[in-house]
């Protein structure tokens, strides 16, 4: 139903939400959605929850990942999926876009926008995906204080800790940064760019009873897992973030070349959602029948 009518919006929080997903048992499953169109079509598939990739976000802007994207810009994008899907939302929060009283303000912006959840990373800038190489790490005692100042900002935003030092400061470095972030009030750690399924199974055995994200990226250092070898890992939630961008991406990349070399579109018309996909996704016939529904205000005639 239309997210116009107050009834069909959640009772609780997305930060509530969001805890509760995670909280539940099993492993939360969250791929990543671009806008609100792949919102839909995740909730379509059954998913519970989402995530929206600063890599994603920045590539669908046309530009490159580097922590140059405003909190408002962000928030835009939060907007349109929280509202879209109704699902609770996992949002990157890059490194907080300043030092704490930044992170308090993308804190307050983000859960007013609708997310139900950010994680917060301890690079430097300019921040660099976490799959890349020259990553450099902020002290953990200056990532420590942004966490403790999201932790104050927050009313039910569920905080997620990442970590980047695994590459630079080995599985070691990567534990006692993540002691040290759930010290300082996270609810949970995302150890980034792990490479082998023992560094997974010995990080996770180190963090006993902390909620662990995994990232599942295609084209980065982390080979391919399922969600239930995550799980089966001690992983209690797990992010696809860019897939949806880079199907979409490659989709239109043919549309475009196609278009050029024909002069038509034809070709690719089996390839496309129809209208009818299109308008079932969106659910403009509930729209259509909300408005009509609504009886015309009639002003009435000034007493003489």
């Amino acid at each position: 139903m239309p997210y116009l009518v107050s009834s069909d919006l959640p009772q609780q929080s997305a930060g509530e939400r969001f805890r509760a997903l995670v909280e539940r048992g099993g492993i939360a499953r969250l791929p990543g959605a671009h806008n609100g169109m792949a919102a839909l079509q995740a909730r379509a598939a059954g998913f519970e929850g989402l995530y929206l990739s600063g890599a994603a976000m920045t590539a669908s802007m046309g530009i490159p990942d580097l922590g140059i994207i405003t909190v408002d810009e962000v928030a835009f994008f939060i907007r349109q999926i929280a509202r879209a899907s109704g699902l609770p939302l996992l949002v990157d929060g890059d490194t907080g876009y300043g030092e704490a009283l930044n992170v308090m303000h993308m804190v307050r912006t983000f859960e007013q926008a609708g997310a139900g959840a950010v994680h917060l990373e301890d690079q430097l800038l300019p921040k660099k995906c976490g799959h890349l190489n020259d990553k450099k790490l902020a002290a953990p005692n200056d990532m420590a204080a942004k966490v403790a100042a999201a932790a104050k900002a927050r009313r039910h935003l569920y905080i997620i800790a990442r970590t980047d030092a695994a590459a630079s400061e080995g599985i070691d470095g990567a534990v006692a940064r993540a002691k040290l972030y759930m010290e300082a009030g996270a609810d949970a750690i995302f150890p980034e760019a792990l490479n082998t399924a023992e560094m997974f199974r010995e990080f996770a055995a180190r963090m006993p009873g902390v909620p662990l994200l995994a990232n599942m990226t295609e084209f980065g250092r982390t080979p391919f897992f399922t969600a239930d070898e995550f799980e089966a890992m001690g992983y209690k939630m797990v992010i696809w973030p860019v897939s949806s961008l880079r199907v979409a991406n490659k989709a239109q990349e043919k549309l475009y070349a196609t278009l050029k070399r024909d002069g038509s579109t034809e070709a690719m018309v089996p390839e496309m959602q129809t209208r009818a996909e299109l308008y079932d996704t969106i659910d403009l016939a509930a729209y259509e029948a909300l408005d009509a529904s609504i009886v015309a205000t009639v002003v009435p005639e000034q007493a003489v």
